[in-house]
């Protein structure tokens, strides 16, 4: 696609109005994985707030003179409340300003965007959300491993790790239930709870064996990923010091990495980003 073709497909993008927010996912990391819509709303608005999770790289492409306005949260850490972001959002707002909420990810796979979305409606601002790439389907491509294989998985299950050294995740999780799925489970927010998980897991009824990875930084040159089993993932990935963010996925897909890199080793460079 040329530059002039690519200029007449943004211009034919939706204009962002004054006064409106939008909801927009901004991907597991890489900029290459950012929408059209999203990459047209950075172009237009005045205000850009943003998570931690937002690459550099893709807050750069920001319409100059926006300001970029920092609302991240990270788990352990000293963060934005959001109450505090939400009004932040209606501020600018009702000063006439052109919104983006820019979170990682997509804004309604765990990235309260719902919340969000109602607060704003309940404060009647008008407002769009416009989907991302989210980590658990994104993060586990890139590291060659499929969300879904023929013959393997019929389904997989999006969770959270938060709570579950409490014996469940917000929500409340079946652990026995999500056990014998069978399935798949792909955590966000897993970091710090990997051993309880893995204990839930083991005493809910799931193999030992079962294939699980952690992918870190995925999509940006800091990806890493460590494969290992149920059982020995706490010990594994205790010993690996993985960055974050990061996702943790349980299940029989992962084999699907190593049969690959054992036919392509060079697959491991054939993406912007590293697969090892």
């Amino acid at each position: 696609m040329t530059d002039t073709a690519l200029q007449s497909l943004l211009r034919q993008m939706p204009e962002l109005p004054a006064g409106h927010v939008w909801l927009a996912g901004a991907g597991p990391g890489d900029p290459g994985l950012l929408t059209l819509h999203t990459l047209s709303a950075l172009a237009q608005a005045d205000a850009v707030v943003h998570d931690a999770l937002v690459d550099g790289r893709i807050l750069a492409l920001a319409r100059p003179g926006a300001e970029l306005v920092f609302a991240g949260k990270r788990g352990g850490r000293p963060s934005v409340g959001q109450a505090d972001i939400t009004a932040t959002l209606i501020a600018f707002a009702r000063a006439g300003r052109r919104v983006l909420r820019l979170k990682g990810g997509d804004p309604y796979v765990f990235g309260r965007g719902a919340e969000e979305a109602l607060t704003l409606a309940e404060h009647g601002i008008p407002f769009r959300v416009i989907p991302g790439i989210t980590a658990g389907i994104g993060g586990l491509a890139a590291a060659l491993i499929p969300a879904t294989l023929r013959g393997v998985n019929q389904a997989f299950v999006l969770a959270t790790g938060h709570g579950a050294e409490d014996g469940e995740v917000a929500g409340g999780i079946d652990w026995v239930a999500l056990a014998r799925l069978g399935q798949p489970i792909i955590f966000y927010m897993a970091l710090t709870h990997i051993a309880a998980i893995v204990r839930l897991l083991l005493e809910a009824g799931m193999a030992a064996d079962t294939p699980a990875a952690v992918v870190a930084c995925a999509t940006t040159p800091a990806q890493r990923v460590l494969v290992s089993t149920l059982a020995t993932l706490p010990e594994d990935f205790a010993a690996a010091e993985l960055g974050t963010p990061a996702i943790l996925v349980v299940g029989h897909i992962v084999a699907m990495r190593a049969r690959l890199l054992a036919l392509l080793p060079e697959l491991a460079e054939a993406a912007p980003w590293r697969a090892e």
